[in-house]
């Protein structure tokens, strides 16, 4: 995994909390995404004072948890997820960003009751994004608000190099989560995150832009 500079990767943390202040007049904050980085880099966001980190994969969240033993880490799951991996991410994951789908959401709330999600909203119907159809997002939470799950808000992805779809797609979730009385909008990544901003999002999940390249190519 790459190594960063901790003081670097702070001041990088705390100049974009001052940016997204600026921005969102406070609304938006910062989700850290340390997919790809080590635990130390996971040290250097809570250096920055934020517990809550963002991870992709579930291997490399519990293998993370397990190194930095007793911390208080609020980990957001913001990778897909599949039914099998929920029982052993139950305990580390605090969010799941994730649930696309009823039977995730059974699963989530019979290894977790009463845990907090949010629903992952599709609408660009991307192969391998995950996500749910802005037609089902209704039903889906329903399903999981009867399944005694803490259902906070929508999360959704953009469109990768298109500002315009992009800006379509926070203009989707955030109408469907103010139809829905939700609160909570995970929308924007580094390169869009002043589109999401201006849409309503009160969650940006930013890797990229605070801890540099990777190899695997992600676009946080």
């Amino acid at each position: 995994m790459p190594r960063l500079d901790h003081d670097q990767v702070v001041d990088r943390i705390l100049s974009m909390d001052e940016r997204l202040r600026e921005l969102s007049g406070g609304r938006t904050r910062l989700l850290p995404v340390t997919k790809a980085f080590g635990p130390e880099t996971v040290l250097a966001v809570l250096a920055a004072g934020h517990r809550a980190v963002g991870e992709n994969y579930a291997q490399e969240l519990l293998a993370k948890h397990e190194a930095l033993g007793d911390r208080s880490v609020e980990w957001h799951m913001i990778g897909n997820v599949q039914r099998n991996k929920v029982r052993r991410l139950v305990g580390p994951v605090a969010v799941w960003q994730t649930i696309d789908r009823p039977a995730l959401a059974s699963e989530v709330a019979r290894r977790t009751p009463g845990g907090r999600i949010l629903v992952q909203v599709d609408c660009l119907d991307m192969p391998g994004r995950g996500g749910c159809p802005p037609g089902e997002v209704e039903s889906l939470v329903s399903v999981a608000l009867d399944a005694g799950l803490d259902v906070a808000g929508l999360m959704s992805v953009g469109a990768a190099g298109d500002p315009t779809a992009t800006r379509e797609v926070f203009r989707t979730v955030a109408r469907l989560a103010d139809d829905l009385g939700l609160e909570e909008l995970s929308m924007g990544m580094s390169d869009d995150l002043e589109s999401a901003v201006e849409h309503g999002s009160t969650m940006v999940r930013i890797g990229r832009a605070l801890f540099g390249d990777r190899a695997t190519g992600d676009m946080t």
